[in-house]
C-alpha cells in the first residue's frame, strides 16, 4: 500500500495542471513514446493535466503588435530597423511595425511548420518576410520614389505579399507599417529636399501665372461685354431715327411746331427768321 501511495505521489510530481486563459489556444507536444510530436487536437481556455512526457504552448489568438526600431520600444529592446538598398545603389534605413491575429483552428499548423512559440515566430520568421519583401520592392525602384511620393505604393506592395505568404500558415495580417520617416544619407535628403522645394516654387509661379492669366481674360471677357453692350445701343438708336427721319413730312414737322407755339410771332424779321406757319400767297 505504502508503495503505491509513493508511486502516485511520484506520478504527480511528474504531472502538472495547466490553464489555457481567455484569449490563447494551447497545443499539446508529446516529447517521448512513438507518438511523439504535436497533439493536432487545438485546447480552448480551461485547466489541462500536462504529463511529463507533455508540454503545453500557447498561443494568443488576440490582435498581436509588434515593431522593429533603432530604439527600445515595446518588443524591439536593441537596433532591429530594417535595411534595404534601391535601384541607384542608395542603402535606405526604417523603423517598421507589423499588427497580426493567429487563427484558432490552424494553430496546430502554425507549431508544426515553425516549432516556435508566437514571439520567436515574430521576430525570426515573420521579421524575415518583412525584410525581404522590402528589399525585393526596393531594388526596382529610386531611393527619389521610397523617400517621396512610393513611399505608401511600396509598403502597400509588401503587406499584400506578405499577408499571402503567411495566411495558409494560419497568420492573418492586419497591417504592415512605417514608424516615423525613412532614413537616408543626409546629402540625398538635402538633394530631394531641395529637388522638391524647387518644384513647389515652380509649381506656385505657375499658379500665379494662370491666376493672372484668369483675370485678365475676365476683365477681356468684360470689355467684350460692354463694347458689344453700347453697339447694340447705338444701333437701335440708328435704326430709331431711321424710322423717325423716313416718316417726317413738311405737314407733320408744322403740326409739331403748332403744338409748340406759344401763340407769340416771332419779333424779328428777315432771311433768318422762321415762321411758324406758312401763309398763302
Amino acid at each position: 500500500m505504502k508503495k503505491l501511495l509513493g508511486l502516485a505521489a511520484v506520478l504527480l510530481t511528474l504531472t502538472a495542471c495547466s490553464t489555457v486563459p481567455a484569449g490563447h489556444v494551447g497545443i499539446k507536444v508529446f516529447l517521448l513514446g512513438g507518438a511523439k510530436g504535436v497533439d493536432h487536437e487545438e485546447l480552448g481556455v480551461g485547466r489541462y493535466w500536462i504529463g511529463w512526457n507533455e508540454e503545453l504552448y500557447l498561443f494568443p489568438t488576440f490582435m498581436q503588435n509588434f515593431e522593429w526600431t533603432t530604439d527600445s520600444r515595446p518588443g524591439s529592446e536593441n537596433d532591429e530597423s530594417i535595411s534595404f538598398q534601391t535601384i541607384d545603389g542608395m542603402v535606405a534605413n526604417a523603423d517598421v511595425g507589423v499588427s497580426y491575429s493567429i487563427d484558432a483552428t490552424k494553430v496546430s499548423t502554425i507549431f508544426e511548420t515553425y516549432r516556435r512559440g508566437v514571439a520567436e515566430i515574430t521576430d525570426t520568421f515573420l521579421r524575415n518576410m518583412i525584410r525581404d519583401s522590402l528589399v525585393k520592392q526596393a531594388s526596382n525602384k529610386p531611393i527619389e520614389y521610397i523617400y517621396g511620393a512610393g513611399k505608401s505604393e511600396m509598403m502597400t506592395k509588401v503587406q499584400e505579399e506578405v499577408s499571402v505568404l503567411v495566411k495558409e500558415r494560419g497568420i492573418i495580417i492586419n497591417q504592415i507599417y512605417w514608424i516615423g520617416e525613412i532614413r537616408v544619407p543626409e546629402v540625398v535628403k538635402t538633394a530631394i529636399d531641395a529637388k522638391i522645394e524647387a518644384t513647389q516654387k515652380s509649381q506656385q509661379r505657375a499658379n500665379e501665372v494662370a491666376t493672372a492669366k484668369a483675370e485678365a481674360d475676365k476683365k477681356i471677357e468684360e470689355a467684350r461685354g460692354q463694347a458689344e453692350s453700347l453697339l447694340k445701343v447705338a444701333e437701335a438708336q440708328a435704326k430709331a431715327n431711321k424710322l423717325v427721319a423716313s416718316s417726317l413730312t413738311p405737314e407733320l414737322v408744322q403740326y409739331f411746331s403748332l403744338e409748340k407755339w406759344d401763340g407769340k410771332l416771332p419779333t424779328f424779321t428777315g432771311s433768318s427768321a422762321i415762321p411758324m406757319i406758312q401763309l398763302p400767297n
